[in-house]
């Protein structure tokens, strides 16, 4: 069986995790500075440069594993997959790209836009980051492409592939990620089970809504 050992949230004006039962206030002005707030445990090299997908995308699974207990440190290499999707995919960021391609007369454009309109891109960064090594793949689906997300991440799991998976998406303005790895005996910290969290995605609610029902997680490990 698949656990639940950490979430990480984020939108407009919070971001927190549901294990730690901790969440924090910002502006949005404070966005870019939350990259020296705490949530990533060493300096995140060129964070300045990368799109605000990518940017959400790697806050939220700097907090879903701090929430479930994983430390990360420079040059330190773990065996973890990433699980990602979103609503649109990398649109906003061709959007971007294919503008500045206009405004540079049609003859080029700058290659750090074009590096993020591939979908995958906020996962690769993230990986490079917390030197993740595991199985990395973006999932496209019409429909919940959350739980789609959570559930190739579990079968990865159970086949062996890797230990953990972090999987979760991200929208223009929020990202969440679960940090999924197979029930222990022996591991006291499991937040809950993975039918419990697909059961909440099952519903049809906004992001909002969501974090609010997985807060509810709370209240079962006080």
């Amino acid at each position: 069986m698949i656990g639940i050992y950490g979430i990480g949230w984020i939108n407009k004006n919070e971001y927190g995790g549901i294990a730690m039962k901790e969440t924090s206030c910002y502006e949005e002005s404070e966005f870019n500075g939350l990259a020296r707030s705490g949530i990533f445990s060493f300096p995140f090299k060129n964070f300045g440069r990368l799109d605000r997908i990518s940017k959400l995308t790697s806050y939220a699974i700097a907090l879903a594993m701090k929430d479930a207990g994983f430390s990360c440190i420079p040059q330190k290499k773990q065996d973890i997959g990433i699980v990602g999707s979103s609503d649109s995919g990398s649109m906003q960021s061709d959007i971007d790209y294919f503008k500045d391609y206009l405004d540079c007369g049609r003859t080029l454009s700058r290659g750090n836009l074009f590096i993020y309109t591939l979908p995958s891109s906020p996962l690769g960064e993230a990986a490079i980051h917390f030197g993740l090594q595991g199985p990395l793949l973006y999932a496209a689906s019409a429909e919940n492409p959350l739980m789609t997300a959570l559930t190739i991440a579990s079968e990865m799991v159970l086949s062996g592939e890797t230990p953990a998976v972090l999987a979760g998406m991200t929208e223009e303005g929020a990202a969440v990620y679960f940090m999924l790895m197979r029930n222990s005996v022996s591991n006291k910290n499991i937040l809950c089970d993975e039918k419990k969290i697909m059961a909440i995605l099952s519903r049809d609610m906004t992001f909002k809504k969501m974090i609010k029902e997985l807060l509810n997680l709370r209240k079962g490990n006080n």
